[in-house]
């Protein structure tokens, strides 16, 4: 590990507001900034996102990539729905693996994939019991599950006082995408 302090701790960036992949990048910045090792995955999104592409230029983050698209969950057939909560157990149970030797796990949008049961929440739960000594978790998503919030060391709420998408104005490149 390149860290002397092993206290790894589980962060939770959630709520209505923007801002909170924005959180969770700007923390795994800080980590391979610092020098540590960090592991980046996003559920329920597409590979195309700003952030994704910045993350994958710098030095000690490695990026995974999920599915080129993603349909929101609400447009999913039930099939859809099936294939999609298979593919992201398995990815999930592959990045929990993979964590071993890292100083950061972010699960981006880990969240709503857990409330959609796409990742089963037990499953994430004995995850945060015997995670890797030292690895920071970071997960993002609106309304946590209760157990996920008792169980976190931080927990940050953004909250939406005022949103350009309430009057309907579209996700914009470069601001949300």
């Amino acid at each position: 590990m390149s860290r002397e302090d092993k206290t790894g701790l589980i962060h939770i960036y959630c709520g209505d507001g923007k801002g909170k992949t924005t959180a969770a990048v700007g923390l795994a910045l800080r980590c391979a900034g610092g020098g540590g090792r960090v592991l980046f995955y996003q559920f329920l999104k597409g590979n195309g996102s700003g952030e994704r592409a910045a993350l994958k230029g710098v030095d000690g983050i490695d990026v995974w990539d999920g599915p080129e698209t993603v349909k929101f969950v609400w447009n999913m057939t039930d099939e859809e729905k099936r294939e999609a909560g298979i593919y992201y157990r398995g990815v999930f149970r592959r990045l929990c693996k993979a964590a071993e030797g890292r100083d950061m796990l972010v699960l981006d949008e880990a969240v709503p994939a857990l409330r959609y049961g796409f990742i089963d929440t037990e499953e994430l739960l004995e995850f945060f019991a015997n995670k890797p000594e030292g690895l920071e978790l970071v997960l993002t998503g609106r309304d946590p599950d209760e157990r996920l919030v008792d169980a976190a060391d931080y927990v940050t709420r953004m909250e939406k006082i005022k949103h350009p998408f309430d009057r309907g104005i579209a996700m914009r490149k470069y601001i949300e995408i």
